[in-house]
């Protein structure tokens, strides 16, 4: 095992074009109590990763409809499962439900799963949300290795522990805390992405550069072209791309892994993105619509006074270059969207609390819990 928890950071200097280089089979240095290993073409020897992260009894794989036929026989073979324990959703926001975790459950239930087993979630951000809510609540927790198939998931959801099921109410409102034993990125697996899949990551790895770090926000804005023409042949831009929304996001969760405070600034984007999101119908995917949300957020902190004047425009103009709509859909009705915002999660007595950049890696809020209120004129000035 040597080979998978090898120390140290998975990228070093170089005069390459992205001005990193990836060091194919290293863990990440994260100050998180669990391992992230970045390791191209791993997907196919991931069992002596999953055993060794999560000892276990008995393994129970969950994935997709459109992920499990490409890679749920190869993890199976690899960590020992039989074919019997891979259980597949539909794909899609609209299996991230109450009763898909009801169906699951009682599948793990029907086979008589114990509290010894463990969970392999294989897929995007909606398999690993279910499957985390899962097994925070199967016989009060057993443990999971999430093992993501989007650049989204990689960057992002497979990270941190939140887990979750979409209500009628709103995104993700039922849910828990759930950290995950392991986590292993295998980076080839992008190559058979979508192009609109793809770029939806780059919403979440724009938000990492603005709420943190600069130079990494310029670093994905010259990472897109060559992302965009060929994961193959910019397999070093994309392992780079993915170690340091990794390393931004694990440095923010390992320093308070329930949202107390400094982890709210990860909600930039999503709480005008989740009411975009939900008013769509989620024609919209997750991506987009915290592209959205991160374009009008940065408006609202420019007219609110609480950013520098330039930084909106910076992350339009970034949005855009990723392929990411910039604007509301047609007929998204601002005092509709006030009215889903105000049932977000993160409000409290009825305001509205938004993460707002003060500039390009630096977000306002220190000195009141990393959140913002801003009044609803000005908000619904910049959604009209």
């Amino acid at each position: 095992m040597q080979g998978w928890l090898t120390p140290g950071l998975a990228l070093e200097k170089s005069p390459g074009k992205a001005g990193l280089t990836a060091i194919p089979s290293s863990a990440i240095g994260t100050e998180l109590h669990y391992p992230v290993v970045v390791r191209p073409g791993s997907l196919q020897s991931i069992g002596d990763f999953v055993r060794h992260v999560a000892p276990a009894f008995r393994y129970v794989i969950i994935t997709d409809s459109h992920v499990g036929p490409l890679y749920s026989t190869a993890v199976a073979e690899s960590v020992g499962v039989d074919h019997d324990d891979i259980l597949a959703i539909l794909a899609g926001e609209g299996s991230k439900t109450r009763g898909s975790w009801g169906w699951l459950t009682d599948e793990m239930l029907s086979r008589t799963l114990g509290r010894d087993s463990a969970v392999v979630s294989l897929g995007g951000g909606v398999v690993g949300d279910l499957a985390g809510f899962v097994a925070a609540t199967y016989m009060r927790g057993i443990p999971i290795v999430h093992v993501p198939t989007t650049l989204l998931a990689m960057i992002d959801s497979a990270i941190g522990g939140k887990t979750g099921v979409d209500t009628p109410s709103g995104k993700n409102m039922v849910g828990a805390f759930h950290q995950p034993n392991g986590v292993l990125v295998d980076t080839q697996v992008l190559a058979t992405l979508p192009l609109r899949e793809l770029r939806t990551g780059f919403a979440e790895a724009l938000k990492h550069g603005v709420i943190a770090d600069e130079r990494y926000f310029d670093l994905v804005i010259g990472s897109i072209p060559l992302i965009e023409g060929s994961v193959d042949d910019a397999r070093d831009s994309v392992t780079a791309l993915v170690v340091g929304s990794i390393e931004i996001k694990s440095a923010i969760v390992s320093r308070d892994e329930h949202e107390g405070g400094l982890r709210k600034v990860l909600n930039f984007g999503h709480t005008a993105g989740h009411a975009a999101e939900i008013l769509s119908g989620f024609t919209l995917s997750h991506g987009e619509a915290v592209a959205i949300g991160m374009v009008i957020e940065a408006r609202i902190a420019e007219l609110a006074g609480v950013a520098e004047k330039g930084t909106a425009e910076r992350i339009r103009s970034a949005v855009a270059s990723a392929g990411l709509p910039v604007e509301l859909p047609a007929g998204l009705d601002a005092d509709r969207m006030l009215e889903v915002m105000r049932t977000d999660k993160k409000a409290r007595g009825g305001t509205i609390q938004y993460s707002l950049p003060r500039r390009i890696g630096k977000m306002a809020g220190a000195d009141s819990g990393w959140t913002v209120s801003v009044a609803d004129e000005i908000v619904r000035e910049v959604l009209t």
